[in-house]
This record gives structure tokens, C-alpha cells and sequence, in this order.
């Protein structure tokens, strides 16, 4: 069959292309530009920039493939940096890899294989696309330290079912590379690519000051009662459950960040003690299942790089919002994203968003400032 292949420069995609090749398949490669500013297109480990567009036609033309470039920074710009920086500006902390194969990856290359007459997209991802009995299934990655099913539980049914990762069952990457060497692929020993590709240096908060400079106004830094216990730099330096940076000293137990409180610019800060939760709500939410007619036992990730904890889940359906109880309290940051299992396989996906009671704390904070 024709498959259009996302490939990004990096040797995860490149073996992709090459093993679909080599399985007799039409390949055909695509790359989507979408930054080329600066320090980001020299960073070591970005993805998606000068250097990488250059790797991925470099190894089209070592397998004897057509490929593609689309300009797509305009897009991802509005969709991916700018949802970034405007994320941070409400007090939350963002996932911009989540937003970008939601609005543009998927998007944009599955509209492109159509036009192109593919049957299928494939990409580079570690994860598992199993074919159910009702149709196709989003598990994880045979390597526990490689899945990316996590960052994947926004793609919609339908860009499922057009979708193929044939790195999901590989043991792990030393296989991966191994795979590139045969194939005499030139990013055989290329490093992996980093989280946030747009960021120069890695420095976050810079990035957005400059998209939104109130989030590195100073502010007040208060405790739960209302207390004025230190000043801050911006509140796009933190984020829930934030412990370094704070510089808050006398306190007889070390400080967390509780709670961002954006429109006053002030950071609300508790001793550790105080910020699991049980409750969570998720927004956003796209499911891979039918949604839910009843609450049902479920495994959830809150951070890509944890391991799943047992919860119950019921959908709102009146009001587009999934509610989590878990079974063991956790520190959970709004703008993250929550993501659902049975087992091996994903159900759903969504946005956290913030704690009612983190509410009432800023409230209350509020109330203790007002005159009597």
C-alpha cells in the first residue's frame, strides 16, 4: 500500500520509513517545518528545524523515496507556541508536544496522505496501534521507558485508524539503532530530540516572557492564610508543586507551590503536606472509547513520566468535564494532561484543570487582605 511517512530528521522516524520500505510498501516522506529562529535551529536535540529537514531528505534519498517539505510555522506558532505561552499566563503548566500532534502533526499529515492517496500515515512513536473488535486501539509500547502512548491520547479515532507506529513492539532503542546501522541510515547514532523544541537552551520562562511579558511581572508569594511571605520573579517560573526558586526562608517547614493565582499575580505556597489531592477534574477530553454511561475503575497517568495509579472515573456529560477520584492522593498542576488505561490501552484523554479548593484558598486569600 502507499503510506506517507512522518519523518522528522530524527532515527526513530527514519527506520520507520525504511522498514516500511523494505516491507514492500509505496513510501512516501514528509517533514513539517515548523520553527526556524535562532538558537532553536542550532540546539542540539531539537526537531523540526534546518538541520533536521536536511536528515530527513538525506535519508530519503538513501532509501529512494519522495519527500515532501510543508511549511506549517504559522500554524504552529498560533496552535503550539502561542497556547504555550498563553498557558502560563493563566498559572498553568502546559504540554506543547500533547497540543502540537493534536492541532498540527496529526492534522496537517493525515489531510496531506489523503490528498496523496495513502492508505496510511506512519510515524515514530512508541506505541502500540492494536486492531479490536471495534476497530483500532492505542496501547502502550512494548518498552516501558520509550511509550508515547501518553502523548498520544489526543489523537481522535478516526487518525487512529489511519495510523501505523511500527517502532511499538520494538524491545527498545539499541534495537532501533540497530535497525538504522543495516539500513545505512546517516542519523543512525543521532541524539534524540528534547521535550520543548522551541525553546533555546532550554529556558522556558524566557520564551514566554517575551510572548507574554505580565508573566515576568513580580508578585506576591502568600501561604494559605493570606500571609505575605516573599516576593516572586513572574509566575511563568512556576508551577504546582515547584519547591526550588522560591526563596522563601524562616518558614518552619520547606514551601511548595500550592496554587498560581494569574490575574494578581500571586503564587500561593504550602508545606508539602498540603498539596496531594484526590479529586481531579479534566477538560478537553477525547475518548478512544465510547464515553462513559456509568463511573468505572481505570488507571490514570497525570505526568508523562510516571507510572499509572489506580482511580475511579465518571463522565459529566452535561458538562464536557471528566472527574477522577483517586485512590491515593497526588500533586497534580492544571494544564497537564490526564490520561486514561485499562491495562495496556488507552480510553481517553484530557486537560487538567484547576482545583476547586485551590480556588477557595485564593479566595480566602482575598478575604484575608479585604478591610473589615
Amino acid at each position: 500500500m502507499r503510506v506517507l511517512v512522518a519523518m522528522s530528521g530524527g532515527v526513530d522516524s527514519s527506520v520507520v520509513a525504511g522498514l516500511m520500505k523494505e516491507a514492500g510498501h509505496e513510501v512516501i516522506g514528509a517533514t513539517l517545518q515548523l520553527y526556524d529562529h535562532g538558537a532553536a535551529v542550532q540546539k542540539k536535540g531539537a526537531c523540526c528545524a534546518g538541520q533536521d529537514i536536511h536528515d530527513a531528505r538525506r535519508v530519503a534519498d538513501t532509501l529512494d523515496i519522495a519527500h515532501y517539505v510543508l511549511d506549517r510555522e504559522a500554524r504552529f506558532r498560533s496552535a503550539v507556541i502561542e497556547d504555550f505561552a498563553d498557558a502560563y499566563a493563566r498559572g498553568e503548566t502546559p504540554i506543547p508536544c500533547i497540543r502540537c500532534n493534536q492541532t498540527v502533526k496529526f492534522h496537517d499529515l493525515v489531510e496531506l496522505a489523503r490528498d496523496l492517496g495513502c492508505e496510511a500515515l506512519a510515524t515514530g512513536h512508541y506505541a502500540r496501534r492494536v486492531e479490536g473488535a471495534a476497530g483500532a486501539e492505542l496501547h502502550r509500547a512494548a518498552d516501558p521507558a520509550r511509550d508515547q502512548s501518553y502523548f498520544l491520547a489526543m489523537t481522535t479515532p478516526a487518525q487512529l485508524a489511519f495510523s501505523r507506529f511500527p517502532l511499538g513492539d520494538m524491545p527498545d532503542k539499541a534495537a532501533v539503532r540497530a535497525v538504522a546501522a543495516r539500513l545505512g541510515l546517516a542519523v543512525a547514532d543521532k541524539p534524540d530530540s528534547q521535550d520543548i523544541c522551541f525553546v533555546p537552551a532550554g529556558h522556558y520562562a524566557e520564551t514566554v516572557a517575551k510572548l507574554r511579558p505580565e508573566t515576568a511581572e513580580p508578585g506576591e508569594i502568600v501561604d494559605l492564610d493570606g500571609r505575605v511571605v516573599g516576593t516572586h520573579r513572574g509566575i511563568g517560573r512556576y508551577t504546582v508543586g515547584q519547591g526550588r526558586g522560591l526563596g522563601v526562608g524562616g518558614a518552619e517547614e520547606r514551601l511548595f507551590v500550592a496554587a498560581l493565582d494569574a490575574p494578581r499575580r500571586r503564587i500561593v505556597v504550602a508545606p508539602r503536606a498540603a498539596l496531594p489531592r484526590q479529586d481531579v477534574v479534566a477538560g478537553e477530553v477525547n475518548w478512544l472509547i465510547p464515553p462513559l454511561a456509568a463511573p468505572i475503575r481505570v488507571e490514570v497517568k497525570l505526568r508523562a513520566r510516571e507510572a499509572p495509579r489506580g482511580a475511579e472515573a465518571h463522565w459529566d456529560a452535561a458538562t464536557g468535564q471528566l472527574h477522577l477520584l483517586l485512590d491515593e492522593p497526588n500533586v497534580v498542576a492544571p494544564g497537564q494532561a490526564c490520561v486514561l488505561y485499562d491495562g495496556p490501552r488507552v480510553l481517553a484523554g484530557g486537560f487538567i484543570r484547576p482545583a476547586p479548593e485551590r480556588d477557595r484558598d485564593a479566595r480566602a486569600v482575598d478575604s484575608a487582605e479585604a478591610p473589615a
